[in-house]
């Protein structure tokens, strides 16, 4: 992943010299349940152990240039090793083959970026639950078709991305669960030449549960649901953040991301404040959601086993996390730092003469005894007389100049339904809902 989009912790996960860590520590701990059961020498097994803890660093030049020539990474890594360790290295990989180091390394892999991209979920959650509160009575006009529709608030929008990224983060947590699994099952996964208490053994050190029935590799649809659910998240960060670009128009400007002191929006043009944070988390929503038919394509390999997965996991993996990371910061950043602006949200509610309050008097004309199709006729031509006057018309005059309506309600009574409390009364319903709390 390019270094513009990566931040430090997660790169970590997937730099060499992590991975080669977490294989030596399978290969070791595998060494030790080996030694417990009697099938190694113990010795050879704190040899291990106490000669890794003298020798410096790996030397990922070493180990490249030890694959360069057997075109193997886990015999170059057990080479090195070797080189390190001395004749008890022998012991090691036992009854093993590659994929249980590398499936279990990448479970565990994935079992650190979930961690991380939990925790950034929460700081989300964080910010949005703030947020939701600070705005939970501010009203604003809710849109469909991306037209006037009837008020809500801006604290409603908040409290359903609230929602939406806690559903997110149970995904997620399912998702981790079904990931970190281990395989130290042998060549084809039958457990010909290696205890099955060895897998467990290295499952237990690892954090890891044990892969029921492996072939010669952990089945892809653990990992397939695992990016899949990657793929869902970024695109309910993608969704917030179109929600972000579309109030900030000019037209509307609702809301808008912070503009730092210095910061330039255009290279021509001066007065512009682009939404720039959002547009680039769009695009990394795109990449995410790229990832994952990849992942899906992997779960059909070969029989026991074939490696077509093995060069896509190897791009997604580190790709994937990293690059989600990163957007879930980013997105936390914007919504803590976004300015709203309710003066402008009242203006744009009330510029079309009070229209969105139409289907509150269509549904009193029908209480009061019209039929729904009359009740709809009346309030629509009015309705689309103010829509052509680009709201210098006023919706409630002219129902009130309306002599089919007003036979039906009062001058009051219209009045009445154009009350905007009247949309806010269950606020506290939904806060509850979503919040636990009002």
């Amino acid at each position: 992943m390019i270094p513009r989009y990566s931040r430090p912790e997660m790169v970590a996960i997937w730099a060499p010299e992590t991975r080669f860590q977490i294989w030596f520590e399978i290969e070791a701990h595998a060494l030790d349940a080996m030694a417990e059961l009697g099938i190694v020498p113990k010795e050879a097994a704190a040899k291990v152990w106490e000669a890794h803890k003298q020798a410096p660093p790996f030397d990922i030049a070493r180990i490249d240039a030890i694959e360069a020539e057997t075109k193997h990474d886990v015999i170059a890594f057990l080479t090195h090793v070797a080189e390190r360790t001395g004749p008890e290295a022998r012991f090691l990989h036992q009854g093993m083959t590659s994929s249980d180091v590398l499936d279990t390394c990448l479970a565990v892999q994935l079992s650190r970026a979930a961690d991380i991209l939990l925790s950034d979920l929460d700081a989300l959650l964080e910010v949005l639950k703030r947020r939701a509160f600070e705005h939970k009575l501010t009203p604003t006009i809710g849109r469909s078709h991306g037209i006037h529709a009837e008020p809500v608030t801006f604290g409603l929008k908040m409290a359903e991305a609230y929602a939406e990224f806690t559903r997110n983060k149970a995904r997620l947590m399912a998702a981790r669960l079904d990931v970190a699994t281990c395989a130290i099952s042998g060549a084809v996964g039958t457990f010909a030449n290696i205890d099955p208490r060895v897998e467990q053994y290295v499952a237990d050190r690892l954090g890891l549960t044990v892969e029921p029935v492996s072939t010669q590799v952990i089945p892809r649809d653990r990992h397939a649901m695992f990016f899949a659910t990657l793929g869902v998240i970024a695109s309910s960060i993608e969704r917030l953040a179109t929600e972000v670009r579309h109030l900030q128009r000019t037209e509307v400007l609702e809301a808008e991301e912070y503009f730092s002191p210095g910061q330039k929006g255009s290279s021509a043009m001066p007065h512009k404040r682009n939404p720039v944070l959002t547009e680039n988390l769009t695009g990394l929503a795109r990449m995410v959601r790229g990832y994952v038919i990849p992942a899906l394509e992997n779960v059909a390999l070969w029989h026991e086993r074939d490696i077509s997965h093995s060069s896509v996991e190897r791009y997604i993996g580190p790709d994937a996390t990293i690059t989600l990371d990163f957007a879930l910061a980013r997105l936390t950043g914007v919504m803590d730092k976004l300015l709203v602006y309710p003066e402008r949200m009242a203006k744009n509610m009330n510029r079309m003469g009070g229209l969105v309050h139409s289907q509150r008097v269509l549904l009193a004309l029908t209480q009061a005894g019209a039929s729904r199709e009359d009740a709809y006729r009346l309030v629509q031509r009015n309705a689309m007389r103010v829509w052509d006057s680009d709201g210098a018309l006023s919706l409630e005059e002219l129902l009130k100049s309306d002599a089919e309506v007003t036979a039906l309600l009062s001058p009051d009574q219209i009045a009445d339904k154009f009350d905007l409390d009247y949309h806010l009364k269950h606020v506290d319903t939904i806060f509850e809902r979503v919040f636990g709390q009002s």
